[in-house]
């Protein structure tokens, strides 16, 4: 739509970061919107439709997850899969998970300048949510496993030091 490869531009990965960055903000929400759809749409029919409960729903909501950060069309390169991530929860709790992770990931963005920390803040907030909610073993499994895909995809945001933001530190902008 912008008529620019994203992973020419930010980290190189194919994801909706890099899509708001080569073609601003509408191109930049459909990558959004079509990442999250891509889980939210096949998981959501699997869990809230078909009603399937049980262990075959994990590879339901792996496909995408993995599909997208492992990408087999991309020499297995792949997007970072935050958004695909929120549309797994999507699928699952409708809107109960991912206002636990929307808040949580806003909260850390808003205190600390690193991506990585963030997404890893919104995941273990997930897992508290979870726990407290009583969910099933394959819930999980699930959330497990995507934590180490997300644990993978961020690796090198979490090798940097984070630092917080200047409104909480008082500095001046320049």
């Amino acid at each position: 739509m912008a008529g620019k490869d994203v992973r020419a531009v930010g980290d190189g990965n194919p994801g909706a970061t890099n899509a708001l960055k080569a073609g601003g903000w509408k191109v930049g929400m459909a990558a959004f919107l079509l990442d999250v759809s891509k889980a939210a749409a096949p998981v959501g029919l699997a869990y809230q439709m078909w009603n399937w409960r049980g262990w075959e729903i994990v590879p339901v909501t792996l496909a995408p997850l993995f599909g997208s950060a492992f990408s087999p069309f991309l020499k297995f390169r792949g997007g970072r899969s935050l958004s695909v991530s929120l549309g797994i929860w999507i699928g699952l709790t409708l809107w109960e998970a991912p206002l636990v992770i929307l808040t949580s990931l806003t909260i850390a963005f808003l205190v600390q300048t690193l991506p990585g920390l963030a997404v890893l803040v919104s995941f273990l907030s997930t897992v508290v949510y979870l726990i407290l909610r009583g969910s099933s073993l394959q819930f999980g499994v699930i959330v497990s496993l995507q934590g180490l895909s997300l644990l993978y995809t961020h690796r090198t945001d979490l090798h940097q030091r984070p630092r917080l933001r200047k409104w909480l530190t008082g500095e001046k902008r320049r």
